[in-house]
């Protein structure tokens, strides 16, 4: 007798053990994640064996922990080939029990930080809560003081009143030739933020700050990489927008083009972030500031398709979803780069680069020949300093012919 799961998955016979019960719930999460019919019965039948193999050792619910589904599919090999789909199934199916609070969460058993952890984690929070930096800014300065205190101590204690000018010159000579020279910079001020965090915690006698080196890094050393006007209009033209991925895509790429956002702006849009009444979209910015922008008649026409006919039902509040369960927003940037990418290679144009950022480069590029200042250019691409727009100073040759100096002697 066959026993049908929430109109789509079949079962030999009825769900027994601690999670029968639940197993339906399971199939409809699966199903509201957007998880295909044949995914789905793989799903419920892998869980409905689970839960009988549990019943024979009658573990009850509440016992049930991540070791028992390692210990299962241990057992299922010696009588069925291993399939890599079981595995990514129990890890669902665990991460639903939790969910719905039928089994206990995992329990990590707390490791003690080493003392250079204990430092570097104080030296975030005085970031934090002293300083009110931003997240993004801790995230690039930890890394570089715990290499640097794992380079000077090692695994023992961090006696930072040991600390000399020599320990530090060493540390940035062995590590500055490796790194990009915006890296080695971004590792020299870090450097010096916790050297004045040091001795501002009266840890050293001297602010060491001064003895940090300084690393050559010539200020807009090289020409944005902007894909032009042609090859933009190429690419938007090959999109086939038939299809529920190709008003995506489409929407997306017209997102970069006409209003220049990064692609983690992009993909970190939501619904309410559009006002169609006032025809103005919201942006969250790098430092968590968010800009209003006007929103162009063909974008907000590429997307209102995608949401009506393109986008699949989910309660996420993301505009712009992945297209395999479950159905949820992107993950970060990642996931935008990689749908640049990939129309680019299909529509066979050999742009500047394979990144977004091109479309950004190629805006503010294009407004520059047109006569935009570079104050409504940083006004568009939400730039905070005027410094950050003068690079595209640089792709404006005409108006740099007019400041170069001639040639001694003349023409020859």
């Amino acid at each position: 007798m066959k026993y049908v799961v929430n109109d789509q998955a079949v079962l030999a016979r009825p769900p027994e053990g601690p999670l029968a019960a639940s197993i339906a719930l399971f199939a409809r999460a699966l199903s509201e994640q957007g998880y295909s019919a044949y995914s789905l019965h793989v799903q419920v039948r892998i869980a409905a064996d689970f839960s009988r193999w549990l019943n024979q050792r009658r573990v009850g619910i509440r016992r049930i922990c991540a070791d028992d589904t390692r210990r299962y599919l241990q057992y299922r090999a010696r009588y069925l080939r291993p399939h890599r789909e079981d595995r990514a199934a129990l890890r669902h199916l665990i991460d639903f029990l939790r969910r719905e609070r039928l089994i206990a969460a995992e329990k990590v058993p707390p490791r003690r930080p080493s003392s250079a952890e204990c430092c570097v984690q104080a030296y975030a929070q005085y970031l934090r809560e002293a300083r009110a930096l931003t997240e993004a800014t801790i995230a690039n300065y930890v890394p570089f003081v715990r290499r640097f205190l794992d380079d000077c101590f090692g695994n023992g204690r961090v006696t930072l009143s040991r600390l000399c000018a020599g320990d530090i010159v060493r540390f940035v000579q062995r590590q500055a030739p490796h790194l990009h020279p915006k890296h080695a910079k971004l590792m020299t001020t870090a450097l010096r933020s916790f050297l004045r965090y040091a001795c501002y915690r009266g840890d050293t006698a001297l602010d060491l700050a001064a003895a940090v080196p300084i690393v050559a890094n010539w200020s807009m050393p090289a020409i944005p990489r902007a894909i032009s006007p042609e090859q933009t209009r190429e690419l938007l033209a090959s999109i086939d927008r038939r299809s529920g991925i190709g008003r995506r895509d489409y929407a997306i790429l017209l997102l970069l083009a006409r209003l220049g956002l990064r692609s983690g702006e992009v993909a970190f849009l939501e619904l309410g972030d559009i006002d169609w009444n006032a025809g103005r979209l919201t942006v969250r910015g790098s430092g968590g500031q968010r800009n209003e922008l006007p929103l162009p008649v063909d974008v907000g026409k590429a997307i209102a398709a995608y949401l009506r006919h393109g986008r699949p039902v989910s309660t996420c509040r993301r505009i712009f979803l992945r297209v395999r369960a479950p159905l949820t927003g992107f993950r970060g940037s990642g996931g935008v780069s990689s749908i640049v990418r990939h129309s680019l290679q299909r529509a066979g144009i050999d742009a500047p680069t394979m990144g977004a950022h091109q479309f950004r480069h190629g805006l503010a590029t294009e407004m520059l020949f047109r006569g935009a200042s570079l104050g409504e250019i940083g006004e568009l691409l939400g730039h905070r300093h005027p410094q950050t727009t003068k690079i595209y100073t640089k792709v404006d040759i005409k108006a740099l012919r007019t400041l170069a100096v001639p040639w001694p002697g003349g023409v020859r």
